[in-house]
């Protein structure tokens, strides 16, 4: 009788541990959240618009060699007088000790389109986001010579007769074009170059295609038209 007393909660903890989630799936959600939680979850959802726009003065963040700081560049703009979205943008665009917020925004057809400053870059301090219906984020001066792009015949061409070429943000908007069912293109062409002060020796055109609900779909190299 006492061994049989003892499996008992043996097999109860067996009969737990068979209905337990696989460690890979995604947890349930808690019940409750706390408010850093739910500011966390609202920053994360943020869909980006006009009021992520910030222009302000940052002089604070210039004095010290440790004063460009995330920490720093949050204060400015609250000081400043940014909104709370502008505030969690820049939030969002500042990592790795990259710092960033938005300068501008406008409408193209639909998709939204951001100007982002970068401050403390000693090159390069400007880029472009482009926002689809869902609010995913597109960054137009990624652009990598991946095996993709290099699979284009033109970029291969390039790149033969300028093997050391590098793609150089920021990248230029280079129009649009429509696509089937209502959806369009947005082309944005980025500068090659050998180094950073030489001339340009080509640019890579990449077409960002949205469907007619202006969700993003994909991108691809586009060949430059030549007149």
């Amino acid at each position: 009788m006492r061994r049989s007393r003892c499996l008992l909660p043996a097999l109860g903890l067996l009969l737990l541990a068979a209905c337990q989630k696989d460690p890979a799936e995604p947890a349930d959600p808690p019940p409750t959240a706390t408010p850093s939680a739910q500011k966390m979850a609202a920053d994360a959802t943020l869909r980006w618009s006009n009021a992520v726009v910030w222009s302000g003065d940052l002089n604070s963040c210039r004095q010290g060699e440790a004063a460009a700081t995330r920490e720093c560049l949050i204060k400015a703009m609250q000081a400043g007088g940014a909104s709370a979205d502008a505030v969690t943008a820049a939030g969002q665009l500042s990592s790795a000790g990259e710092l960033a917020f938005v300068t501008a925004w406008h409408e193209h057809d639909g998709i939204g389109v951001a100007t982002v400053a970068y401050p403390f870059r000693a090159n390069t301090n400007e880029g472009t986001r482009l926002v689809d219906a869902a609010g995913k984020r597109i960054d137009v001066d990624a652009v990598q010579l991946d095996d993709t792009v290099r699979a284009d015949p033109g970029v291969q061409a390039l790149l033969a007769a300028h093997p050391q070429a590098t793609p150089f943000a920021p990248a230029q908007a280079g129009g649009s074009t429509p696509l089937d069912n209502g959806g369009i293109r947005l082309l944005y062409r980025t500068p090659l170059r050998d180094c950073h002060g030489c001339a340009d020796v080509g640019q890579i055109q990449i077409g960002y295609d949205f469907d007619g609900t202006r969700h993003f779909i994909g991108q691809q190299v586009v060949p430059v038209a030549t007149p």
